[in-house]
């Protein structure tokens, strides 16, 4: 029978020697009550997207959010685009499903996102609907003015390199921007939205949605020139809309074309229809041929934003609706790109 030879003593006392060594340096770099602790760093979220804490005064209690990829300080005309959600979104959920932020890094253009919060909208809907909410210079529609402004001040944006798309809520409310402030934007994109001064509280909204509001031409006009401030500025305008939309039915596109036809002095007969795979498709130029308006009725199109498939994307967004066209893309091609 073997028996073990236990380890002897002299090798058991330099064994903790060791480890006591070990221990004592790992206790000094412990924190005590009395040492600081290092500030957290701050990082971006999986989307890319960084909050900016601090733009304003901020009346309407929004968050901002920035996409500025390396390639957009190297450009030649820095270009911003603003984009605000829809109902039951985040911006950094917008941002994934739309591609927004892959275009903006493959392009070299900053991106906004304004952000609503459960403090103001329990369904995170701007609330477009509400005249507090979209007058000039006061609530969400001042912190979104706000956001612009210091996003354009830090990147080195001219006026005429500022675009803005919004889905559904976000729609509705770019829509009081491009009214209010038309000499902030060259152009914006209505996507699954509502004609300016279309409802006034919450319950008159959900009826516009539905049924779409009674009014003339003229009278759409005359609420974006009730609120629009004496300026020759003419924002290029581009309605998308789908034909089977059930959560603002399509009556309310015919409705904001109406609208920006009048504001700016055009007629349904000086419509030029553009043929594409998925639609009917209709332009409005000035004088010197620049778009101003585009109409897009895209066939059994429901409530959301059309983007492109992505091969092996498992995940999926609310009102991301994939198929073979992109609203981003889109709008990137026919109003932003550089000339």
């Amino acid at each position: 029978m073997r028996f073990k030879i236990p380890m002897p003593l002299s090798s058991i006392l330099r064994e903790q020697r060791k480890w006591g060594r070990k221990l004592t340096a790992a206790m000094r770099v412990l924190p005590t009550a009395d040492t600081p602790k290092p500030a957290p760093r701050a990082r971006a979220g999986r989307s890319g997207l960084v909050e900016v804490p601090s733009f304003g005064t901020n009346p309407g209690r929004l968050r901002m959010l920035e996409f500025a990829p390396a390639a957009a300080a190297k450009a030649e005309r820095a270009t911003l685009v603003v984009v605000l959600h829809g109902c039951l979104q985040t911006a950094a959920g917008f941002d994934h499903g739309s591609g927004w932020s892959r275009l903006a890094r493959e392009k070299g253009f900053v991106l906004l996102y304004p952000e609503q919060t459960k403090q103001n909208n329990q369904n995170l809907c701007f609330n477009w609907f509400r005249p507090s909410a979209v007058a000039r210079d006061r609530g969400e529609l001042m912190s979104i003015r706000q956001m612009i402004e210091h996003s354009a001040k830090r990147h080195g944006i001219m006026p005429d390199r500022i675009f803005i798309q919004g889905l559904s809520a976000g729609a509705a409310m770019t829509v009081a921007l491009l009214s209010t402030y038309p000499d902030l934007f060259a152009a914006g994109q209505i996507v699954g939205g509502l004609p300016y001064g279309s409802a006034r509280d919450a319950m008159t909204a959900l009826s516009v949605m539905k049924s779409g509001a009674n009014r003339s031409a003229s009278e759409w006009g005359d609420l974006i020139r009730q609120v629009r401030p004496d300026t020759q500025a003419q924002p290029a305008v581009s309605i998308w809309h789908g034909s089977a939309d059930k959560v603002v039915a399509p009556v309310n596109a015919e409705a904001s074309l109406s609208q920006w036809l009048d504001l700016y002095g055009l007629t349904e007969q000086h419509g030029v229809e553009v043929a594409t795979a998925n639609g009917k498709s209709r332009i409005w130029k000035d004088g010197d041929g620049r778009v101003l308006v585009e109409f897009r009725m895209i066939d059994g199109l429901d409530h959301g934003l059309p983007v492109t498939r992505r091969a092996g994307t498992s995940e999926r967004q609310p009102y991301m609706l994939e198929g073979a066209v992109s609203a981003p893309v889109q709008f990137y091609r026919s109003f932003i790109k550089p000339v």
